[in-house]
């Protein structure tokens, strides 16, 4: 499969702080990657770079074999993202909101059938600042898929989420992936990790430590084993 994302030594800080440390990895074309890590591990600075939203210091990152930092809208269409922290506008309702979102691509999902799946229906006309944090996770989640974007970039998706809610958005990202879309999805889980990812990827302390098929980087060992033991070295 052809490369969707590359980081090349790709360098982030923030003052004394580097959140990124020459931090090299890619995203194969039409897989789920799942990158693994800690909080603070540098993985939302690294989809920030990846969506344009930040500028790397040094090395570089390419989506599509493009910068993200200098992507034209077209560019910027191809592409979704769910990040962490939201940014859900709070005075709106999901549905209002999908629909605006919407309005935006020449083909975008069905915003019914996006809500129905995700189970956003319950709530579809309660305003976005009287949600639950899983509900808002539900919905970031919409409003990134509602483009149809060929990448999708997902910082912890189902944070938040009951398990039975972490299965719906497995089947779903699944389909997603089916349908020819890539997928990196950031993660503190295991077995987030083990369930979605045909590529792992590793990092720690802002750095690339494996990095693979989950076969290749466990080896005859458990995921959790094979993490600590690799993470271990790097904070040594």
């Amino acid at each position: 499969m052809a490369t969707a994302v590359q980081f090349q030594q790709l360098t982030r800080r923030f003052g004394s702080v580097t959140a990124c440390k020459e931090l090299s990895w890619s995203a194969p074309g039409g897989a789920i990657t799942t990158v693994l890590g800690p909080n603070g591990a540098g993985k939302t600075t690294a989809i920030e770079c990846a969506v344009g939203l930040q500028r790397p210091d040094e090395g570089r990152v390419r989506v599509l074999d493009t910068d993200p930092w200098l992507a034209p809208a077209t560019h910027r269409a191809r592409v979704g993202v769910m990040l962490q922290s939201g940014g859900l506008p709070n005075g709106t309702t999901p549905t209002r909101l999908l629909e605006h979102l919407a309005s935006f691509y020449a083909d975008p999902a069905d915003v019914g059938t996006l809500a129905t799946t995700l189970g956003i229906d319950s709530f579809a006309t309660t305003t976005v600042r009287r949600l639950s944090g899983g509900q808002k996770q539900r919905l970031a989640l919409a409003a990134a898929l509602v483009g149809r974007p060929e990448v999708l970039f997902l910082d912890e998706p189902t944070a938040g989420l009951d398990p039975h809610g972490r299965l719906d958005v497995y089947d779903l990202l699944r389909q997603v992936r089916d349908d020819g879309a890539t997928l990196v999805v950031t993660t503190h889980s295991f077995e987030e990790a083990d369930a979605l990812g045909s590529h792992l990827v590793v990092i720690s302390e802002g750095r690339t430590v494996a990095e693979g098929s989950l076969a290749q980087v466990a080896g005859d060992r458990t995921l959790e084993q094979a993490y600590f033991e690799l993470t271990r070295k790097v904070r040594r």
